[in-house]
This record gives C-alpha cells, sequence and structure tokens, in this order.
C-alpha cells in the first residue's frame, strides 16, 4: 500500500498541488473521445417539435420537393449543418426533390457540403436533377417575395451557373407554394422574415432549425400555427439523427457533451472533497 493511500490528507494535499493543465487535457479527452472512437449514447425521447418536421418529410409523396435555407455561416455550423444533412438524407431517401438557397452568404458552401456529405450512401442522386443549390441573393425579404411570385425568375442560375429553366429539379415549381415544406436553417432572425413574407403572405408550409439558445424565441409560433415545427440545436439534430435511424454528428456531439459533462462533475466533486478533507485535517 503506498504512503498516498494511506495518509488520505496527504494524497488531498497532492491533488490540490496538480498541475491545471492535466484538467485541461481531461477535458479535452472527454471532448474528442466520442468523436475518435464512434461512441454513441441514447439520445433519449424526441421532442415533438422535431417529430413534426420528421413526419412531414415522412408522408410527402415521391417527387414532391421541399426547400432548405441555409441562412447561416460556420460559427453556428457544429449545431446546424447536422440538421442540414440529416433533412437532406431524408428528403432523397423519401424520393424528395431537395432546392437549397442561401440568405447568409456563407450558407452557400455549406449547402454544397451537406449535399457532399448527404447523397454518400443513397444511390443514383444526381445534382440539378435530384437536389439543386440555387445560391445566394442578398436582401431576403425581397427574395422570399420573389420566390413567392416566380422562382425561376428570381434565381435563373444556380449556384453553379447552370440555367435554371431547364433544370429537371424544379419542373412544376412555379412558386414557394408548390413546395412540400420550407425549413429555414438559421443563426438569426430570418425565420421570422420567412414567418412574415413566406407563410403570411403565400401561405408554405414552413418549419425551421435554429441553435438552442434561439429556440425559445419561435416557441410562440409552434402555438399559432405559423412553424409546422422546430429543430432546435444540436439536441435537436440528435433527435433527427434518432428518427431517421442513422447516428452521424448531431448524435456524436451531444455524446461528447454528456461525457464532458460528466467529467466536469467528477472534478468538481472531487475538488470539494479535497477542500473539505483539508480542513478537517489534523493540525500538527
Amino acid at each position: 500500500m503506498s504512503q498516498d493511500s494511506a495518509d488520505p490528507y496527504r494524497f488531498v494535499q497532492r491533488l490540490a498541488s496538480l498541475d491545471r493543465r492535466w484538467v485541461f487535457l481531461a477535458i479535452a479527452v472527454a471532448v474528442t473521445a466520442p468523436f475518435v472512437m464512434k461512441w454513441v449514447m441514447p439520445v433519449g425521447s424526441v421532442n415533438a417539435r422535431t417529430q413534426r418536421v420528421f413526419d412531414v418529410l415522412q408522408k410527402a409523396q415521391p417527387g414532391e420537393a421541399v426547400m432548405i435555407a441555409f441562412d447561416y455561416g460556420p460559427a453556428a455550423m457544429p449545431e446546424l449543418q447536422p440538421m442540414a444533412v440529416a433533412l437532406i438524407r431524408h428528403a432523397l431517401s423519401r424520393n424528395l426533390r431537395v432546392v437549397a438557397v442561401a440568405l447568409d452568404l456563407q450558407g452557400v458552401l455549406l449547402a454544397d457540403a451537406a449535399f457532399a456529405q448527404a447523397s454518400k450512401g443513397i444511390a443514383g442522386k444526381e445534382a440539378t436533377r435530384d437536389y439543386v443549390n440555387l445560391g445566394f441573393k442578398p436582401g431576403y425579404e425581397l427574395v422570399i417575395l420573389g420566390m413567392g411570385s416566380n422562382l425561376v425568375k428570381t434565381y435563373a442560375q444556380d449556384a453553379a451557373g447552370h440555367s435554371t429553366a431547364g433544370l429537371p429539379v424544379l419542373r412544376g415549381l412555379a412558386k414557394l407554394s408548390d413546395l412540400r415544406l420550407v425549413i429555414d436553417l438559421a443563426q438569426s432572425d430570418t425565420p421570422t422574415a420567412w414567418i412574415l413574407f413566406g407563410y403570411e403572405r403565400f401561405h408554405v408550409p414552413l418549419a425551421a432549425g435554429v441553435t438552442a439558445v434561439m429556440a425559445t424565441d419561435f416557441y410562440p409560433y409552434l402555438g399559432t400555427g405559423q412553424l409546422t415545427g422546430l429543430i432546435s440545436g444540436l439536441k435537436g439534430a440528435a433527435e433527427y439523427e434518432t428518427l431517421l435511424g442513422k447516428p452521424d454528428k448531431g448524435t456524436l456531439g451531444m455524446t461528447s457533451q454528456s461525457v464532458a459533462h460528466v467529467m466536469v462533475v467528477f472534478l468538481v466533486l472531487l475538488g470539494n472533497l479535497g477542500y473539505m478533507l483539508a480542513r478537517r485535517r489534523p493540525q500538527s
């Protein structure tokens, strides 16, 4: 038996003098290990708000089209990109057409990355036939109003420079109301613009995916029916992956968070235990 284990006070003293860099290293390992080892923890019950978005796509008929608005940049990518991949994967697996737009300039490349990741493992899906990235347009209120009247006229070319007039993926899509659902993935208040100018003006069914810190701002729109559903933060992305039966980065991210939280709680308890033992140490 070592001297430290025989004398708990000596152990506490050594623990108190532990270099903080070991703590930082422990947290770093806790955060990264689930991604490296592909650890997946159960997400738990799925929120009804996420379920409602899933149900709309699940009940859509093959050939119908959905639009995903990539209204976010790299800062919100950890929470929103897993949602985008899961939504595209779900739509393509149901033989739905997917149209992407970006009212945030940075969303164009993120849309391309999401299509590239989601289309892997789904055979026979091609750009411009099954999905298309229409790219960025400035002035989002005017863009939404324009798409509500004439989608092809508003986006004369897609992000790759193809004329939209003859694209198979847009066949029969003249305006927003021809879509089965519009899903706005947002890091700002663009869902409000979609509600005002998309839902209220053109009655297009609308859902949103937002960062966790923004979610409560949009709960009232669920009660009024202006939002069909709402995917909230990384937890919402993991819930959607669970419904889809394909755990991916959303689920891995939630596992990483859970492991890191357990590590933090353990370190806090250990620190408090050390503090209490130090106070009880007999004075020599």
